[in-house]
């Protein structure tokens, strides 16, 4: 069977499987048996890929970042650290349109499956004396909560982006994140500019609230500054920064009188479906790289009469809107160009561009449903700024890569 439309079947039955809710983890990996059953049957491959998956250190990497991720998000919220920080981001901005794009944009560097959901009654309160629409709240909300996607060593599809095509997180993060900043001025000059006020966020503190919410933006605040230095400026490993981190973090709440509790956090960032998830995902890749799949697809992409990165973006974006989420571009993705180019930066670039482009542009995004299903707005109507905004993001990158490779 040709190995597109071998793909192209896999494809098809991930994102039937995605469309009854089963997990991303359990639909990749069916998607990866159908492979190695069409492609190299033997039991062989399948162990094969299984201990070649338990044995790399990419995957603990992963798993050791993510997990400390959320310990990262239960020591702020049970603190108090986070109701606080929001709070001070009120008080400090004096303009409503600042508020509006900033404070989703901050809550984003703190990643969580549907996190959106937790950034749209913030958007609602500061918007409430404006006379916008429930879609143009909405995506508000759901463009600047990922702005971040292009930088921030702690997103998931980060960390495994620079793991599976053999980038450094800091050179990675370098060569992306002024799409951050492309990002955030799209989003203000489509959905931002056209509002029409300069009106006060007027929300009221006392002296002594605004020193404890003061304290809290800051506590809130350094936990995502220094892992992002330590990341891409120390060069080190994504599970230890966010490690160190995380227990430091503890023991400035301790010292600070916040209150929280230690078996609660470690306990509470157990989340084994996210774990399972990810282990199947890693898994999926080693399938596709032991049935030497990855290598055919190779030597097709190099035999086309495209240009490799039009290729790569193409398929990246078609995955990305397939998905809904980094993972699942990252993961199809990234391989082949692990394959193709190890370390090469401007092919990682492109497909992650184009996958972030093809997630922010579908249903299967969790945190663009629940945008819409908490500000009740009617989904094609709440895409069509968002489509917008990666319209100007794709077009400005590929002129940028076009005249600079």
């Amino acid at each position: 069977m040709n190995i597109f439309l071998l793909l192209a079947i896999a494809m098809a039955l991930i994102i039937i499987l995605l469309r009854r809710h089963v997990p991303i983890g359990p639909c990749m990996l069916v998607g990866g048996l159908f492979i190695w059953v069409m492609k190299t049957p033997s039991l062989h491959y399948l162990w094969q890929g299984f201990t070649e998956t338990l044995t790399m250190s990419r995957t603990y990497d992963i798993l050791f970042a993510l997990y400390f991720v959320m310990c990262l998000e239960i020591e702020l919220r049970t603190s108090g650290a986070l109701a606080g920080m929001v709070h001070a981001l009120q008080r400090i901005f004096s303009s409503t349109k600042v508020t509006l794009a900033v404070m989703p944009a901050f809550l984003g560097l703190l990643p969580s499956l549907g996190g959106a959901r937790f950034s749209a009654p913030i958007v609602e309160e500061a918007s409430k004396e404006l006379p916008l629409t429930q879609e143009h709240r909405a995506a508000i909300n759901f463009w600047f909560r990922h702005i971040f996607e292009f930088s921030s060593p702690i997103i998931p599809g980060m960390i495994m982006a620079c793991n599976i095509a053999g980038v450094s997180y800091s050179d990675f993060i370098m060569h992306l994140c002024w799409l951050t900043v492309l990002a955030f001025v799209a989003g203000w000059l489509v959905l931002i500019t056209p509002i029409k006020t300069d009106g006060m966020t007027g929300f009221q503190e006392d002296k002594q609230e605004q020193e404890q919410n003061t304290q809290d933006l800051w506590l809130s605040l350094s936990p995502v500054v220094l892992t992002f230095v330590l990341v891409v400026f120390c060069n080190m490993n994504a599970s230890v920064g966010m490690g160190v981190v995380t227990v430091g973090l503890f023991f400035v709440l301790q010292f600070t009188k916040r209150s929280v509790n230690l078996k609660e956090i470690v306990l509470g960032a157990l989340d084994m479906k996210m774990f399972f998830n990810v282990i199947c995902i890693l898994y999926f890749i080693q399938i596709l790289t032991v049935t030497n799949v990855l290598n055919e697809i190779v030597v097709a992409f190099q035999s086309s009469p495209l240009p490799v990165p039009v290729i790569i973006g193409c398929v990246s974006f078609i995955i990305g809107v397939l998905t809904g989420m980094s993972q699942g571009h990252v993961a199809i993705v990234m391989p082949i160009v692990a394959a193709m180019a190890t370390g090469n930066l401007n092919l990682a670039g492109v497909a992650m561009a184009f996958g972030v482009a093809g997630q922010m542009l579908t249903p299967t995004h969790m945190c663009l449903v629940v945008t819409v299903d908490y500000f009740k707005s009617n989904f094609f109507k709440t895409l069509q700024p968002i489509l917008l905004c990666e319209i100007i993001i794709l077009t400005v990158f590929s002129v940028y890569s076009y005249f600079t490779w």
